[in-house]
Order: structure tokens, then sequence, then C-alpha cells
């Protein structure tokens, strides 16, 4: 009798890499499929253009995009004393409330009043503490707010930047650019929602995607609106302790059919960015179209509907690096970022992208 050896048990070390600052990608690269792309999709690494990604796929071929749309949800404000506060909206609920992280130096009191941008008064907004979110031990807050949600934080809000893009001195804290409004919103963004981008998408443009069409491969769509929970670090060693965000997502019936149609035709399925991972593995392995989903996807996991993924560079110990690690196999993904630091890819948001292709080998 043939004996394997035991699946190696990671810890949140395992995760870890040593990346020196000036590789954390500050600003988009000129043109968006200029960027570079690592081709990690076999054994032997490639270095090639994002431009390059319709020659590496096959006519049948079904690419999966998040069509989320990058909400201008950071706000700033004060509460009645007069203390300065800042939220970020992370949902938007019915009857004009949302679910907020809020930034303070003290939380006011359960129907305490807050003046969003100067308040009514001035032209902004105001918002009523309804008390925590989920429950009353949540770690955000239930917001009752004045006006239309959606028509507020685009007239009133900036774009929620990540927390390692930094801007000029002087402005408000991670305050966007004129640029930033462009470039952290995809070309086809379309459902209103995410606080983050879905950043693998962020390096299509109409013509890499007249490439792909003309190639022959087909595109669908899902959704997942992106919360600021996929900046949250894991602080246990043991990986299994963490507790994943929940966020929304949606997959529907004609991508369902899409990729059906995929696979009864031997194409591979590409998803773009690992929120699609989510959002695609969340409705095969809980068979619910729409939802909230906490997935929590690490090595050993058993993929049942991604074939080949894109994806950017993930921060250290981060639940984007277990995924990816799960998807292509740690010690593969280990090496391409040898690969990519040694040879100055850039990382994070608004870096450049890599290639993968599935594998059950952790």
């Amino acid at each position: 009798m043939t004996s394997f050896p035991a699946p190696r048990e990671f810890t949140l070390s395992d995760f870890d890499f040593e990346l020196l600052p000036e590789l954390i990608a500050q600003h988009p690269a000129a043109q968006r499929s200029s960027s570079r792309l690592l081709d990690g999709s076999a054994t032997t690494i490639v270095d090639r253009i994002f431009n390059e990604l319709p020659s590496l796929l096959n006519k049948g071929d079904l690419l999966v995009f998040n069509d989320t749309k990058v909400i201008k949800a950071r706000i700033f404000g004060e509460k009645a004393s007069g203390g300065k506060l800042e939220l970020l909206i992370e949902r938007v609920l019915p009857g004009h409330q949302v679910v907020a992280h809020m930034k303070v130096s003290k939380k006011p009191l359960l129907g305490g009043k807050m003046y969003l941008a100067g308040g009514a008064r001035q032209g902004g907004f105001d918002a009523v503490l309804l008390g925590r979110w989920p429950d009353e031990n949540g770690q955000l807050f239930h917001l009752q707010l004045s006006d239309e949600p959606h028509a507020l934080m685009e007239k009133h809000g900036v774009v929620p930047l990540p927390p390692y893009i930094e801007r000029p001195a002087g402005t408000a804290d991670h305050a966007d650019t004129a640029e930033d409004a462009r470039r952290y919103q995809t070309v086809f963004a379309r459902a209103p929602g995410a606080v983050a981008a879905p950043t693998a998408a962020l390096h299509f443009d109409d013509g890499v995607l007249s490439a792909l069409a003309a190639r022959g491969v087909h595109t669908a769509s899902v959704t997942l609106h992106v919360g600021a929970g996929t900046f949250q670090p894991v602080k246990t060693e043991n990986i299994a302790e963490h507790t994943m965000h929940s966020e929304w997502y949606e997959v529907p019936e004609a991508t369902q059919q899409a990729i059906a149609e995929c696979k009864a035709r031997g194409g591979k399925v590409l998803a773009v960015g690992t929120t699609t991972v989510r959002t695609l593995e969340s409705w095969a392995k809980f068979g619910h179209a729409s939802g909230d989903t906490q997935i929590f996807i690490t090595p050993g996991f058993e993929f049942q509907v991604v074939d080949h993924l894109i994806t950017n560079f993930h921060l250290p110990k981060s639940t984007l690096m277990m995924l990816v690690s799960a998807f292509a196999g740690y010690e593969h993904i280990m090496a391409l970022y040898r690969h990519a630091i040694a040879n100055q890819y850039r990382f994070f948001s608004y870096g450049d992208a890599m290639l993968l292709t599935r594998t059950q080998q952790a």
C-alpha cells in the first residue's frame, strides 16, 4: 500500500515576506494594459506585459469579471459636540440607512447626531446613530442619513483609497485625486457598492477587451461588493482561528449558464481577481446564487469552478496570500513572489498582475 505524507499545517508566518516600500505602487501605470504580467501559469516563470493576455487564452475560454463599482464612501464631518469624525460607508440599506466604520476620538451615544460635510444646514447632510452592526457587539455602526446615501456619497465623499496609498501632505487623509477617481475603477464597473476596487480588473481596457473578443474568448460577470475587511490583517498564528469579514455577492443566471456552456465545450474558466474566485466558489460550495459570504480559502480548499486566475500581488500575512497559495500551490506562489521582488514588480492595488493555474497541491 502506498502511503502519502500528511497535508502540511500552515501558520500565519508561512505567508509573510519582506517587501521594500518603494515597490508599493502609489499611482497606476500610464496605460491600464501597460502594466506587467508575471506569467506563473506553468512551472517556468515568464515576464510579460498585460496586453499579451489575449494571446495566452484559447477560443472558448471564459473570463469572469467582478462588475462592482467603487463608491465615494469616505466622508468627513463632526459630532454635535464639535469633535471631528470620519465615516467609511460599508453598506447601503433600505430607508436611507447605512452601515459604516467610524473614526472618532469618542464614539457618539445612541441617537447622537452627526453633521457630515458641514451638515444639512451648510449644504451637507446629517446622520443619526441607530446602534451597532450586525448586533450590539458589532464593530460597525448603523446610521440613519437625511437623504439618499448614494447621491450623498457621490456629492460629498472621496474615493476610499487603501491605507498603503499615500497622497501629498496638506490633503485630507488618503484623499483621492482626479486620477484616482478615474483609475481606481474598472472600465466595466456597473453596480455601486464597493469600498475597494477589484484590482486585478483595473488592467483591462477597451483594447484588451476587443482582442479577447476577436480571439473567441467569452466574458461574463458577477458582483461582489468589496468591503474594507479586505485590508483586515490576520492576527492569529493559527489561521483557522481567523474570522472572515462578510461581503454581499451575486452570480447572475446568465453567468451560471455561461460557465456551464464553457465547461461543456472544454473551455477554461478564468477568474479576474480573488473577489471573483470567492464569489464563484461560494456559489459552488453553498449553492446560493446571491447573499453574504464569509468564505475563507486556505491551502487544501477544493476548487469547483475556477481553472485560472488573474490577480495582483497581495499583502504579507493576508487572507489573499492564503487564497492564491491554495489555488496555485504554496511553493509556487512563494517562488513567484521572490521573482517579482527581485525583478521590481509593482505591488498591491495599483501594481502589476500575475496569471495562475489551479493545482490541488498545497
